[in-house]
C-alpha cells in the first residue's frame, strides 16, 4: 500500500507558480491536482489548457486533471495534447460514462470518475472495472477552502470495501478539506490519493506542509507492512 499527495493548484500563488510547483515535487508530491471548471457544471471558472501546457514544462509530476465541466468528452484529446496524464470527469456531467472512459483511454490517459457528495457511491460500481481511479468529493465541488464533510468517511469505507471484495486495483482519491488533522483518518478509511490545497500552499512553507502528509503516509505504510508480515 502506497499513498500519494496531490497538491491542488487552486490554492497556489500564481505570481510564483513555477517555483511552488517545483517545491511540491522536491518535497515528495507525486501528483498535481488541476481543477478545470466551466462556470456551468459548477459556479466557478478556473484554469484550462493553456495553463496546463505552460506548467507541463516545469514538472515531471503526474498531472491529475479534474474536469468539473459539462460534456467533458468533447475535450479529452485536447487535454492529452496539452500534458494531462489522467483525466477525471463527473458521473453527473455525462450521459454515457463508458464512452468518456473509452475516449480517455484512447488518448493514452488514466481514467478517473468522480461523484458529488449527494450521489450514491453505488452509482460508480458499474464502471469500476474500467477506470483507474474514483474521486470522492468531500466538499461540494467548485470552491476551494471548504471544510471536510464527515459523512465522506463512510463513503470512502464503502467504496474501499467493495473494491477489496471484488479485487479491483482502483485508487480512491479524496478531495476537499484535507489537512494534517484529518489525513490519517482519510487514509485509514481507505483513500490512496489525497488532494490538498490550502493545507499545502498556505501558512508554513510548502515543504513543511507536505512533510506532515508524508509522515502520516509513511506511518500508515509501515503499519500496513507489519500487518502483512
Amino acid at each position: 500500500m502506497r499513498y500519494i499527495l496531490a497538491p491542488s493548484l487552486l490554492a497556489a500563488d500564481f505570481n510564483i507558480l513555477g517555483q511552488q510547483i517545483r517545491e511540491t515535487e522536491e518535497a515528495g508530491a507525486e501528483y498535481l491536482h488541476i481543477d478545470v471548471m466551466d462556470g456551468i457544471f459548477v459556479p466557478s471558472i478556473s484554469f484550462g489548457m493553456p495553463l496546463i501546457t505552460s506548467i507541463r514544462k516545469t514538472s515531471r509530476q503526474f498531472f491529475d486533471v479534474h474536469l468539473m465541466i459539462t460534456d467533458p468528452g468533447r475535450y479529452i484529446e485536447e487535454f492529452a495534447a496539452c500534458g494531462a496524464d489522467g483525466v477525471t470527469f463527473h458521473l453527473e456531467a455525462v450521459e454515457d460514462a463508458r464512452k468518456v472512459i473509452e475516449n480517455i483511454h484512447k488518448a493514452g490517459l488514466k481514467a478517473g470518475i468522480s461523484i458529488k457528495p449527494a450521489t450514491p457511491v453505488e452509482a460508480v460500481y458499474p464502471y469500476l472495472s474500467e477506470v483507474e481511479m474514483v474521486l470522492i468529493m468531500s466538499v461540494e465541488p467548485g470552491f476551494g477552502g471548504q471544510p471536510f464533510m464527515p459523512e465522506a468517511y463512510d463513503r470512502i469505507r464503502q467504496l474501499r470495501s467493495f473494491l477489496d471484495e471484488k479485487g479491483l486495483p482502483v485508487k480512491i482519491e479524496v478531495d476537499g478539506g484535507l489537512g494534517k488533522k484529518n489525513v490519517r483518518d482519510v487514509i485509514e478509511a481507505g483513500a490512496d490519493v489525497c488532494v490538498a490545497g490550502s493545507a499545502v500552499f498556505k501558512k508554513r512553507s510548502i515543504s513543511e506542509n507536505i512533510s506532515q502528509f508524508m509522515k502520516a503516509f509513511r506511518e500508515k505504510e509501515a503499519l500496513h507492512k507489519e500487518r502483512l508480515e
